[in-house]
C-alpha cells in the first residue's frame, strides 16, 4: 500500500516570500496608508490550504510505508489510538505479511510478542499534533485478529470482509464508522460512536447477528431487503449461507444514525 505522493514543499516558501516582499515596500513607504500589520489572516489562509493540500502541517510528514513480516505469529491484537487522525483497515492480498501500510510521522507500529501471539500498537500521543496523515493498513488473511481501534475526532473505515476476527472493540468520539463485516468472529464485535453515523454492511451470505440499541437522538436504519428485524432491535440476514459462520455484532450510539446495509 504505497504512501501518499508529495506535492512538495511550496507552500510555506512561497507565502513567506510574498509576505516578505509586502513587508519590505512597507519599510519603504512604497504601499502608502497600507497597513502591513492587517495581512495576518493570510496566515490562517496558508494553514487552512496546507491542510487541505498536504494532509498535515509538518514538512515531509506524509504517511510512511511499512512491512512485518508474520513469521511464526498464530494470533494477534491490533490496538489503534488514533486522535484526530482517520485510520481505515482491510485485508492483506499480499502472502508473508503479517500487517503492511502507511503511518503518521515517528508512529511505526510498536510489537510485542508474547510466545506465538503479537500485539501490535499505533498510538498517536507519539505523532506530532499539527501531523494529520491518515492511517492505512492491510492485515494478513489466515490469522485471528483482535482489533481496538479508538479515535477522538477521526473516522474509521474496516473492510474485514477477508480476515478472521477474534472480536473487536471500535469507538469514535466525533467521527463517522464504516464497517464491513468479517468473514468470521469467534467473539463479539462491538460499534460505538457518541457523535457521528455507523455504517455496517454485510457481505452476501454472511450470518450475522446484529443487536443495536435506539435512543433518543440515536436512530437505526435497516436495509429491508437484506435484514430482518427478528426481535425489537435484534437482525438478521436474510441472505445467510446456512452453513456460514454466525458474527455476533452490537451497535450503540449516542448522537448519530445507524445504517445496515
Amino acid at each position: 500500500m504505497p504512501a501518499k505522493g508529495s506535492r512538495g514543499p511550496w507552500l510555506w516558501p512561497l507565502a513567506l516570500a510574498a509576505v516578505g516582499v509586502v513587508l519590505l515596500l512597507n519599510n519603504f513607504l512604497l504601499l502608502g496608508d497600507f497597513n502591513a500589520a492587517s495581512l495576518w489572516p493570510l496566515l490562517l489562509v496558508v494553514v487552512g490550504a496546507g491542510i487541505l493540500l498536504r494532509g498535515d502541517l509538518i514538512p515531509n510528514s506524509e504517511g510512511k510505508t511499512f512491512g512485518i513480516t508474520r513469521g511464526s505469529v498464530e494470533s494477534a491484537t491490533l490496538e489503534i489510538s488514533g486522535g484526530e487522525i482517520d485510520v481505515r483497515v482491510r485485508a492483506l492480498q499480499q502472502e508473508g505479511r503479517l500487517i503492511a501500510g502507511q503511518y503518521a510521522l515517528d508512529c511505526r507500529p510498536g510489537m510485542r510478542v508474547s510466545e506465538t501471539h503479537t500485539h501490535l500498537k499505533l498510538d498517536r500521543a507519539a505523532t506530532p499534533w499539527l501531523s494529520f496523515a491518515d492511517w492505512e493498513m492491510g492485515l494478513t488473511r489466515d490469522l485471528p485478529w483482535q482489533i481496538l481501534v479508538s479515535t477522538s475526532l477521526g473516522q474509521v473505515n474496516l473492510d474485514l470482509s477477508g480476515l478472521i476476527l477474534q472480536d473487536g472493540v471500535i469507538a469514535t468520539g466525533l467521527g463517522d464508522i464504516r464497517v464491513v463485516c468479517p468473514a468470521e468472529a469467534f467473539g463479539p464485535l462491538q460499534l460505538h460512536s457518541t457523535l457521528g453515523n455507523i455504517h455496517l454492511i454485510t457481505p452476501v451470505g454472511y450470518q450475522t447477528h446484529i443487536t443495536a440499541q435506539n435512543g433518543r437522538l440515536f436512530k437505526v436504519h435497516a436495509d429491508e431487503r437484506r435484514y430482518q428485524e427478528i426481535e425489537p432491535g435484534i437482525y438478521s440476514a436474510h441472505d445467510a449461507e446456512e452453513n456460514a459462520p454466525l458474527i455476533e455484532i452490537t451497535i450503540s450510539g449516542t448522537f448519530g444514525d445507524a445504517y445496515l446495509t
